[in-house]
């Protein structure tokens, strides 16, 4: 009895801990998990990430390393071994990386290929943070630390005694340089390997100081000690240090890098670490994080509920990141990959746009402007040196991925309120990539049939075409937007509207979905709406169907009416998540991890239906989107190692929950609105660039009150499905009324749906 009464007490001490409401906090940046979505493979993701031990959008991140050399998974949560301390660019395990080396304590016998010197850790041994990283190598018994800057870094070991201490500086194989310089107690080295393209003169130099002598000092090539050797040109080049050091004592290191030139590194470690100790740059680094992730305060959520929003948010604000420099002069440069030369002005590199369209550049235009005036300004470089904007971006232009949404990556900027660049350079590059097919997956490809046909055909051997046709006609529309917004003649402007409505060209009225449509104008034949891949990118006619951004309510008309599309929506979750994958001729790991969801077709884990559960807005039915969007915040997030759903994609999947806590969602980037779902948190401030600031109350909010009751805006009822983004720039205040129970008359009047183009009168 006493057994049952001491379990039933620690259940229910369990339960209440796992439902605290969490008040005011003033560290942010301690309730970020960079574990989160750690636990991954590639049979199936749970995020995809690594431990980004960074500053915000900074040039460098560093993470520790348990996969070999080359394995895009080069941190897996379930790993026992560390390989080394990575300096990485990575965005992604499938882009792989580039601007990369590590660094890695041995004791004992010199070991210094990556198999011998991994050591056995533990998580329990483990402390990870934004601006901290610290773990215990066993086998070296030495504690390792790490905090960086942004183009630089602190390493601090605390080795054994020992005769026999050393750090081992690795390079990497496909091109390397190194050098020893005892005298200045210093390392200098080039790394040349990267994954994606072709790059011009590609080389990520370091520069490292270390505030010990060295007893010993070797270089190596491959598997090969070489005994005296100080300096190594070689496919595969590396460097040794030895030590003799105490029980306890501590070696600090500095490391710095540059894509420009030694000299380059050299002035980014003075400028960025000076004569700051570990202590001093971790402490300015964890002040960083807190004051960029305030921007945001959470309050009345769970525990989870707080860490899953911050540990997303951070996961936000690394790509794309800097790859710009400031020269001795204080001048911006970058090395542009275009041309391999140092050049003036701002560049970004590391990210794709088919995945950050959606949410993640909205996020930035709505909190962070100024960070996207300059992510702006270097697509004008690359436009300019490169002769296209990216499309895929890893550091240039990649060979993945569909469609032409930077179109909507400069329109929505530009709409948001952007100002103070070159806006007119972007206009020229958006229509030159509409109506051209560049390499590397710019521009567009079968644009020649699209433009002609209305459509990109599926019997002309381009793959996934039907996906294409319908990102295609969006991202017109998002031309189309700008060029209103930079009053364009209508004489330029109105074909970019006409194509906006090439999606009704794939609409099937026989099933009431999207699907591939042969030269000739027939359909093709067979179809099977849950054939992924194909006629489609990385899911199934389900899943793309609702990509019609731009026109929601034109959908909802070829679907049958309103009532029609909700039950279409509807069929999204109760159908079985049953899958056709032959034309990949295996189990991907997003048709698996749509699967084990148990949420019907509904594929969260990848972005191309994300948007989807906010459609019931446009159609009377909101309480379903509130429904739904509470649901997958609960099911499918957690701030653990398995804390995603499918691969997190460089912020964009983290962007789907932070703007939904909050309580809206920007379905249409290039229109000045975001669709309402309802807020997770009790009460959410948003401190505004401009010194505004917004608050969203909803003081009743908990696990079973996901609905809206009723909405005031300022003090005044509001019925609408959608909030302006100009007004919210303005501050003020939204009062939530949460209840258990849907209220089936607020915002089911047409009056109060989102914006579509079709219903629009201009």
């Amino acid at each position: 009895m006493i057994k049952e009464l001491l379990t039933a007490s620690l259940l229910f001490v369990s339960s209440a801990l796992s439902a605290q409401t969490v008040g005011k906090i003033t560290d942010p940046v301690d309730w970020v998990n960079p574990l989160m979505g750690t636990a991954s493979k590639p049979s199936l993701s749970n995020g995809n990430t690594y431990p980004t031990i960074a500053m915000p959008w900074g040039m460098n991140f560093w993470t520790p390393q348990t996969g070999k050399i080359g394995d895009g998974w080069a941190y897996t949560y379930d790993a026992d071994k560390i390989r080394g301390f990575k300096q990485t660019h990575q965005p992604s395990p499938w882009m792989n990386d580039y601007g990369q080396f590590s660094i890695m304590p041995v004791t004992g016998k010199m070991k210094f290929n990556q198999d011998d010197r991994a050591s056995w850790f533990s998580h329990k041994s483990e402390i990870v943070k934004p601006y901290y990283y610290s773990v215990y190598l066993a086998d070296a018994d030495v504690t390792t630390e790490i905090t960086p800057t942004e183009r630089a870094a602190q390493f601090r070991f605390t080795f054994p005694k020992s005769d026999d201490s050393y750090i081992v500086v690795d390079a990497f194989d496909k091109g390397s340089y190194i050098k020893i310089i005892p005298a200045e107690r210093k390392i200098i080295g080039y790394s040349t390997r990267y994954s994606s393209g072709k790059l011009e003169n590609f080389k990520n130099y370091f520069v490292i100081y270390f505030d010990k002598a060295f007893t010993s000092a070797n270089g190596w090539e491959g598997n090969e000690l070489l005994k005296g050797e100080l300096e190594v040109t070689a496919n595969h080049s590396g460097a040794v240090v030895g030590f003799k050091t105490a029980k306890g004592e501590q070696v600090n290191m500095k490391v710095a890098s540059s894509f420009i030139s030694f000299e380059q590194a050299e002035l980014n470690l003075s400028r960025e670490l000076s004569n700051d100790n570990f202590e001093t740059t971790k402490q300015k680094g964890k002040a960083i994080w807190n004051k960029t992730l305030s921007r945001i305060a959470v309050e009345g959520g769970t525990v989870d509920q707080t860490r899953t929003f911050y540990s997303s948010l951070y996961r936000m604000l690394f790509f794309p990141h800097k790859m710009y420099e400031l020269d001795k002069s204080n001048k911006v440069v970058h090395w542009s990959p275009y041309t391999g030369k140092t050049l003036p002005g701002y560049r970004f590199g590391g990210t794709g746009f088919w995945d950050t369209f959606r949410a993640l550049y909205p996020f930035l235009n709505m909190m962070y402007p100024s960070v996207n005036k300059e992510m702006q300004e270097g697509l004008i470089n690359d436009y300019k040196e490169g002769g296209w904007l990216p499309e895929w971006s890893s550091p240039a232009y990649a060979d993945c991925m569909i469609g032409n949404n930077s179109a909507s990556v400069v329109a929505d900027a530009y709409i948001k309120g952007g100002r103070g660049y070159d806006i007119n350079t972007l206009w020229e590059a958006l229509k030159h990539g509409a109506n051209n097919e560049g390499p590397q997956a710019t521009g567009r490809r079968g644009v020649k049939y699209y433009n002609e046909l209305g459509y990109v055909p599926y019997d002309v051997k381009i793959n996934e075409n039907a996906a294409r046709t319908l990102e295609y006609a969006y991202d017109d529309f998002t031309i189309y937007q700008l060029g209103k917004a930079l009053k364009k003649p209508a004489s330029e402007i109105e074909i970019y509207k006409k194509r906006s409505m090439n999606y009704k060209n794939l609409f099937d009225a026989s099933t009431g979905l999207m699907r591939g449509k042969n030269a000739d104008g027939k359909f093709q034949t067979p179809f099977n709406p849950f054939k992924w891949g194909d006629a489609f990118t990385e899911g199934n006619s389900w899943h793309y169907s609702w990509s019609v951004f731009q026109d929601i309510d034109g959908l909802a008309t070829l679907m049958g009416g309103k009532e029609k599309f909700v039950t279409k929506l509807d069929s999204v979750f109760t159908l079985p998540p049953v899958f056709d994958d032959s034309y990949y001729g295996s189990v991907i790991h997003e048709i698996r991890e749509m699967q084990i969801a148990n949420m019907g077709q509904y594929a969260h884990g990848n972005q191309p239906i994300q948007h989807m559960i906010y459609l019931y807005n446009y159609a009377g039915a909101p309480w379903k989107t509130q429904y739904w969007v509470r649901e997958t915040m609960d099911r499918m997030y957690k701030p653990t190692p398995d804390g995603y759903c499918g691969d997190e994609d460089n912020g964009q999947t983290s962007a789907w929950y932070v703007f939904s806590a909050m309580g809206f969602y920007p379905v249409t980037p290039a229109v000045d609105q975001y669709v309402i779902g309802a807020p997770l948190f009790k009460k959410v401030t948003l401190k505004l660039e401009n010194g505004k600031v917004l608050t969203i109350n909803a003081p009743k909010n908990s696990k079973e009150n996901r609905y809206i009751k009723s909405l005031t805006y300022n003090g005044k009822a509001y019925s609408k499905n959608w909030l302006s983004h100009s007004d919210l720039q303005k501050g003020g205040v939204l009062e939530f009324e949460m209840s258990a129970v849907p209220n089936k008359k607020r915002g089911v009047d047409r009056a109060d749906y989102p914006y579509s183009l079709s219903t629009v009168k201009e």
